[in-house]
């Protein structure tokens, strides 16, 4: 029970802080409607696409972009919630919460829930405007992307956890968002397919093959239409189990990288 009350607290305690910044949602959405509204007609046109979606049917490029815009929203929300945890570790609150009794794998997974769960809000926002827009899915698929959409928000959230165990200073880890951000991002699936890639570079296509954001991305893209990606699943699991793992003992005072500051 009392594991349970502290996590309860931690996610409270997220939601009011985001509740208070309303221009983070603003600028979570803009990002990706940029890509949506402004780049997405001038990329299919440069790159004559004819996308396949998971059903096997026709779609155009803008639906095709959804799933990645959406991977894009959990990318930069799983960091900038990790850029909050390096602040409040040097305005004292995150090690007073460390310090607590229960046991720091358990608060730091309440702490990545927390914000995944944001990032998924955060998600299907984006998918309202962009349905809207007229960029639609299958109805179901909404709901069926849920778990497709929360555990690449924990992958995501995790890798950022475990950055923001290893950088001490808040301006370092502003650097270090935009260098892990941009390459992830663009070496993927979200904008372009890997078959498409796969003409322009073998190297290329096998680094974005090998990028757990593709995978993300891919179980989303499936999620969205009904299906089961089982490889694109595996994948992103892994990549949460060794991000998770790594940031637990970047926090651990004994064994990471706190004990080295010492």
């Amino acid at each position: 029970m009392t594991w349970l009350v502290a996590m309860r607290a931690i996610l409270h305690r997220e939601a009011l802080r985001f509740l208070g910044q309303k221009g983070r949602l603003v600028a979570a959405l803009v990002r990706p409607l940029v890509w949506l509204l402004v780049f997405a007609a001038g990329f299919r046109a440069a790159l004559g696409l004819s996308i396949t979606a998971p059903y096997q049917t026709y779609v155009d490029y803008e639906t095709y972009i959804v799933p990645g815009l959406c991977g894009m929203i959990l990318l930069f929300n799983g960091m900038q919630s990790s850029l909050s945890l390096v602040y409040d570790r040097e305005m004292g609150s995150m090690r007073l919460l460390l310090t607590s009794p229960l046991p720091r794998w358990w608060l730091l997974a309440s702490k990545l829930l927390a914000g995944s769960m944001i990032s998924v809000m955060q998600a299907y926002a984006f998918l309202a405007i962009a349905y809207v827009y007229g960029v639609r899915m299958p109805p179901l698929g909404y709901v069926a992307a849920f778990p497709a959409l929360l555990l690449a928000a924990l992958m995501l959230g995790a890798l950022g956890l475990m950055l923001s165990s290893f950088i001490r200073q808040l301006e370092n880890f502003a650097g270090v968002m935009n260098f892990v951000i941009f390459p992830m991002f663009f070496l993927s699936s979200a904008l372009y397919p890997l078959w498409k890639m796969a003409e322009a570079s073998v190297l290329l296509h096998n680094i974005c093959a090998a990028n757990p954001f593709t995978h993300a991305v891919e179980m989303i893209r499936f999620g969205l239409y009904r299906q089961f990606e089982p490889v694109a699943c595996a994948v992103t699991v892994g990549a949460l189990v060794l991000f998770g793992a790594a940031a637990v003992w970047g926090y651990d005072p004994a064994r990471g990288m706190t004990a080295r500051r010492v």
